[in-house]
């Protein structure tokens, strides 16, 4: 009975281990769509009011705006190709360890821009932007030269399994098409005995003998010696019969004898 007791006291602990894991599993995911989609919104708030910064401000802060949404556009989509394409090439490993260099910069030149958009000193700032420029185009132009190159990557891989498909299929169609190929230049001769087709019709066989029918009127030896057995013996000439007498005719007298 005890030890029924502890196996059911057991099994209970486990499936409350279980229970608690799958609800900090369950929180865990909750959590992570809950940050993802909060990150996907505060970036598109953000990009949108550099836009708009683009547009209402000229000037400096304009210029700054303007650089920081180039930066933050290139170093998503190649962030975003290299995740996708690591999937399917695990060469692009290193490519996305070098990505992941560039990023500390990038971040770091994302957030420089940002504290000066509230620069007071518009001279200053306007001193140090063609600086500000250069690095974002050294930090734009290395991420788009990985971003291109993983996707070159990509299309070279698809472009080579499409001509061996290509040429698969062409290989495929002329042994369809056999017929269409030119003959050999050693044509067999015409007293050559042509070979035997494996759908050749088979010969028919042999008519059975057929039994000899009797000619009309004509009667089988044995069959005609038990009849003639069974049958009595007719006369040649059939004998007449006796004259049938009447009441008008005479009765011939016997001639008398001396």
């Amino acid at each position: 009975m005890e030890a029924v007791i502890a196996v059911v006291a057991l099994l209970f602990v486990l499936f409350l281990a279980v229970g608690a894991y799958a609800v900090v599993k369950a929180v865990g995911a909750a959590k992570r769509g809950v940050d993802r989609t909060l990150s996907q919104a505060r970036r598109t708030v953000e990009d949108t009011t550099l836009r708009a910064k683009t547009f209402a401000q000229p000037g400096a802060v304009g210029e700054l705006a303007q650089l920081r949404l180039t930066l933050r556009t290139s170093m998503r989509a190649t962030q975003d190709a290299l995740h996708a394409g690591v999937a399917e090439d695990p060469s692009l490993h290193e490519s996305l360890a070098l990505f992941e260099r560039l990023s500390v910069h990038g971040h770091e030149l994302d957030d420089e821009l940002k504290r000066l958009e509230s620069e007071p000193d518009r001279i200053t700032l306007s001193q140090r932007l063609p600086s500000l420029k250069e690095r974002t185009q050294q930090i734009t132009k290395a991420a788009d030269s990985l971003r291109w190159a993983a996707r070159d990557r990509a299309h070279k891989f698809a472009d080579d399994d499409l001509d061996l498909l290509r040429t698969q299929i062409d290989m495929e169609a002329g042994a369809l098409r056999h017929w269409t190929t030119e003959p050999s230049d050693t044509q067999p001769t015409a007293s050559s005995a042509p070979s035997a087709s494996p759908f050749s019709a088979s010969p028919w066989p042999d008519p059975a003998p057929a039994e000899s029918s009797p000619q009309p009127g004509a009667t089988a030896p044995t069959e005609r010696s038990d009849r003639t057995a069974q049958e009595p013996t007719r006369p040649a000439i059939t004998p007449p019969s006796p004259r049938p007498t009447y009441p008008w005719e005479k009765q011939t007298k016997p001639e008398s004898t001396t």
